[in-house]
């Protein structure tokens, strides 16, 4: 009998959460802005919601690379010394570092457009190893939509992105076949680091009707200087993250990025209790928000038809 209830509970013990009081969750962002900032801030508040609270039975560490992929892969580097539970890297470029940087610490990725052509998973449905996260692939046919509807006129759209970011590659090739559909034309203009951004936006000036600026972190880390640039010329400036929109875009369709952290930390919260991360299928964020500001509306000469206004879920006067 002795030995029965010894295997039970060995066998109990095989699946019970990680004692809390070894829980540490390391999350780094490649550069600090308002979405990454609000995805770090849901992650923290679905592990609370858990019950892994900060200071008292979890230890949460944040560190941010300030723009630089050499710095994050030094975080990633530092991390994987340090062996946390599970590392969370928000943005394509940290998942990359830490992907790259260890095959044995679970690692729960988020705001990441594409996953697969990033090279960190193989298969969304199947992930595998010791790597799953969370996909924030904009609703680029969605933007598309929002561009007609807010400026019928438009007939190209002004694409600023950083072209080493694999996420807004990824998020050009579409945005181009969506906007071929809608008989549109897409105008590229490269920044690969923040002091580019007000050049990039300043050489679509009378080549592009529009400017779109996606969930590219270089760009958006510097997002008033392509506002300025949008507001003086009288540009319609459309922004891929919701959290931009406040900053001084004319509207957004996108994801709230508090939400989008905690469903990440739902994902998280898995593996503290023992699920293997490569057995968790990669989740593409759920929910979309329209915002819209109408004082940027007022700058760049644009007025919302009654449907925007209508339908928006948050209005900025």
């Amino acid at each position: 009998m002795r030995a029965i209830l010894l295997a039970l509970f060995a066998a109990t013990a095989i699946v019970l959460p990680a004692k809390a009081e070894d829980v540490t969750v390391a999350v780094t962002a490649i550069v600090e802005h308002p979405a990454l900032d609000a995805a770090r801030d849901g992650i923290k508040e679905a592990l609370a919601e858990a019950g892994y609270k900060d200071g008292e039975n979890l230890k949460f560490v944040y560190e941010s690379a300030q723009g630089n992929p050499g710095t994050a892969a030094q975080i990633a580097r530092q991390f994987v010394g340090d062996a946390p539970t599970v590392i969370v890297p928000i943005s394509t470029p940290s998942a990359q570092a830490v992907v790259a940087a260890t095959r044995e610490i679970p690692v729960v990725f988020t705001a990441v457009s594409d996953p697969l052509g990033a090279q960190l998973v193989k298969d969304m449905e199947k992930p595998g190893g010791n790597v799953t996260g969370l996909s924030d692939m904009s609703p680029v046919a969605d933007h598309i939509a929002l561009i007609k509807e807010i400026t019928p006129n438009a007939k190209s759209i002004g694409f600023i992105y950083n072209s080493a970011e694999a996420n807004s590659v990824s998020t050009l090739a579409a945005l181009k076949a969506e906007a071929e559909k809608a008989g549109l034309t897409v105008v590229e203009s490269v920044a690969t680091k923040s002091a580019e951004v007000q050049g990039a936006a300043r050489a679509l000036v009378g080549r592009a009707d529009v400017i779109y600026i996606p969930t590219d972190n270089t760009i958006v880390s510097a997002f008033e200087a392509a506002v300025g640039v949008a507001e003086e010329a009288k540009i319609p400036l459309f922004a891929g993250d919701t959290d931009s929109v406040s900053r001084g875009a004319l509207a957004a369709i996108g994801f709230n990025y508090f939400d989008v952290g905690k469903q990440t930390g739902e994902i998280v919260v898995r593996v503290l209790k023992g699920e293997k991360p490569g057995d968790i299928p990669v989740r593409v964020a759920a929910g979309t928000d329209l915002v819209i500001n109408k004082a940027a509306a007022a700058k760049m000469g644009v007025t919302f038809p009654e449907s925007i206004t209508k339908r928006a879920t948050k209005t900025i006067e």
